[in-house]
């Protein structure tokens, strides 16, 4: 049998990620392959440094890309930070959470859980009293925009209130980076993770961490080593510290990370307001139109996440034929519901370049093509806003 070269169906990427690829992007990724340790790329390396830091908003020193998604970026943060014995408070909301207690428990920790209901952010009463109840507690770790059902918790309160207790904290900002506020420095967010292929609008592979001089301290003081040697920090950043002189730790993923510094160097010249705002009039629109088919959202609006909107699927739709469709006849991807809200919701994603009114009218038009029906037409319902 003859193989022959891949070429992909161009689609409309409108789930939980990854999100369209911005074709400056693209383009990018296919600027010509220079080696790892190259004058150029160490130059361009400390760029992505700084760009980065201008994302998450703040001076740590520690900000760099770890060569793996998202997922790398939350064991980066757990192994490095906690040791076996340490106990750990993990807010659970979601698929996310769930997936910190069990980072904890494979670096040897002991995981105090608190769970609140998928769609709801995380309770800042239940974590002052679980911290009450469990003074020797280390570290809180908690998601801030849950990609599972698109709730956003108030990481500035949720981050006092761990500080109050003496405690460091990790956070899961894999969707919200880019897309909505989110201020490392003025909330004092001591270890912070996230993916390349949400808001940031680049290709998946790479997680952006950031770690406050707390965070290095307890990283530096470990009084054992960390269980993973790739993603041991005290090794990373011998490669991606400040200087010249880069010591060898691995082959970093070259054209990728011309990809996220392209990515970075769009997100400075929209400007980091303009992008979150860009998010929100997006997600205003889609929701007219939305609500004109009828459906609900999962999470109340307060806490809604403008770039994850998760609405119930309206009765007599079909869950995966809906999408099926969407897929085949109009090349549109949106998501499913996962776990509790599996086959009972769609995850309609409006990430960094997705986010646009062109997507927004697509989708509406493709869902009223497929057989939704609206209360009057959803497509005026959400120019209306943009006319607005």
């Amino acid at each position: 049998m003859t193989i022959s070269s891949f070429h992909p169906t161009a689609r409309t990427l409108m789930g939980p990620g990854p999100s369209d690829v911005n074709p400056r992007i693209l383009e990018a990724l296919s600027r010509p392959t220079i080696g790892h340790l190259d004058p150029e790329f160490v130059s361009m390396m400390e760029e992505v440094k700084s760009m980065l830091q201008y994302a998450f908003q703040t001076s740590n020193e520690l900000t760099l890309p770890v060569s793996a998604p998202g997922s790398a970026g939350m064991e980066t943060c757990f192994a490095n930070l906690v040791e076996p014995g340490d106990k750990v408070i993990v807010c659970r909301n979601g698929v996310f959470g769930m997936r910190m207690t069990e980072n904890v428990e494979r670096c040897g920790g002991e995981a105090v859980t608190i769970d609140d209901a998928w769609g709801k952010p995380v309770d800042p009463d239940k974590l002052r009293d679980t911290l009450k109840q469990h003074p020797d507690a280390k570290i809180v770790a908690f998601v801030h925009a849950e990609t599972s059902t698109g709730a956003r918790s108030d990481a500035k309160t949720l981050v006092e209130i761990a500080h109050g207790a003496g405690c460091l904290t990790i956070v899961d900002a894999v969707t919200s980076l880019g897309g909505v506020e989110l201020k490392v420095d003025d909330w004092n967010i001591d270890a912070i993770y996230s993916g390349t292929q949400k808001c940031l609008s680049c290709v998946p592979g790479l997680s952006p961490v950031s770690f406050s001089e707390r965070a290095i301290e307890k990283i530096k003081g470990r009084s054992s080593k960390v269980q993973s040697w790739f993603l041991d920090l005290n090794l990373v950043m011998g490669y991606w510290g400040g200087g010249a002189k880069r010591a060898y730790h691995h082959t970093a993923p070259v054209n990728s990370l011309y990809a996220l510094h392209e990515a970075l160097v769009l997100l400075q010249e929209e400007g980091l307001e303009n992008a979150w705002q860009r998010h929100q009039l997006n997600h205003l629109a889609l929701r007219a139109g939305l609500e004109a088919f009828g459906m609900d959202f999962v999470v109340d609006e307060e806490w809604r996440l403008p770039q994850l909107n998760s609405v119930r699927i309206p009765a007599g739709h079909d869950d995966a034929t809906v999408r099926q469709r969407l897929l085949n006849e109009f090349n549109l991807e949106i998501g499913a519901g996962l776990g509790d809200l599996a086959g009972k919701v769609w995850r309609i994603g409006l990430m960094g370049y997705a986010s646009n009114r062109k997507n927004v009218i697509t989708c509406l038009s493709a869902l009223e093509a497929v057989g939704l029906k609206a209360d009057g037409s959803a497509v005026a319902a959400a120019q209306a806003v943009y006319d607005k």
